[in-house]
């Protein structure tokens, strides 16, 4: 089976940005969140005390049936020698994909949530004829509502938090995890992705950071957020002031935990 690593972390913080640099490695395929990691999940389930048949299944054979799951789906169709492939998800599969797959590594996206939480407010303004899929396409509501349904255990922003938290104290994350932060990504992209090839052992590539390009038009529209995954073409960070109100921000201004190297109890790789 060919080489697969993943790419999880906080929604807004630069996954695609990061595929869409990654593809220019012609030995390495990237892209946007896909269907994979739900599959593994049903596929967990279903081979779980749920089905009256899982007396007949072992672990061995889950472990079998879950390890097909990758080069199933990533067959003759993907041309690379290298596959990332993106989901939030992954962040609470640490411990399961080191059994299934050691050599697998997790690059976790994160970003100061004040920013995360803007950047989709953005949008969704942006977007104001459009009722967003984030949403659940539900029309109205306040920033403070959209901001309360975000960071809920099971929102966009607060699963993919405690999900990366979770990960990030793992007995194993020093070994399989590493955290890139949106601002090294966009300051200092040449050294982002030094790292990255460092962490899974890959030879260096020279990427081209001023001539970016991810084109997710198509499935942006059917989720009613255009732009959605829009990347521009020139890595480069962007300042600005916050659109959210004052209390919003100080809500979440102490979140970021992985800035905080007394915190960092498994030695993960933070850049």
């Amino acid at each position: 089976m060919r080489p697969i690593h993943f790419i999880s972390g906080l929604p807004r913080s630069g996954s695609t940005l990061l595929s869409a640099l990654l593809r220019q490695n012609p030995r390495f395929h990237a892209g946007m969140s896909g269907p994979v990691a739900g599959m593994f999940s049903n596929l967990l389930g279903e081979m779980s005390g749920r089905n009256e048949f899982s007396v007949f299944i072992t672990d061995e054979q889950r472990k079998r049936v879950l390890s097909a799951l990758f080069p199933a789906f990533y067959g003759p169709e993907f041309e690379a020698e290298v596959i990332f492939d993106t989901n939030r998800m992954w962040c609470t599969k640490l411990r399961t994909l080191k059994a299934l797959l050691p050599k697998s590594r997790i690059i976790a996206c994160v970003r100061h949530l004040p920013w995360v939480i803007d950047s989709v407010e953005r949008l969704i303004r942006k977007n104001t004829f459009q009722p967003s899929s984030i949403f659940n396409y539900q029309a109205g509501g306040t920033v403070y509502s959209r901001v309360d349904a975000l960071a809920s255990g099971d929102g966009m922003v607060g699963f993919a938090f405690s999900a990366l938290k979770e990960a990030f104290f793992d007995e194993s994350a020093g070994t399989q995890m590493m955290l890139l932060q949106y601002e090294t990504l966009t300051r200092e992209p040449a050294r982002a992705l030094a790292a990255i090839y460092s962490f899974i052992g890959e030879p260096p590539f020279k990427h081209d950071f001023d001539n970016v390009s991810y084109d997710a038009s198509e499935f942006d529209m059917r989720a009613g957020t255009p732009g959605l995954h829009k990347v521009r073409s020139k890595v480069e960070p962007s300042e600005r002031q916050t659109i959210l109100p004052p209390e919003i921000v100080r809500r979440f201004e102490n979140d970021a935990f992985w800035r905080d190297p007394a915190l960092n109890i498994r030695g993960v790789r933070v850049v």
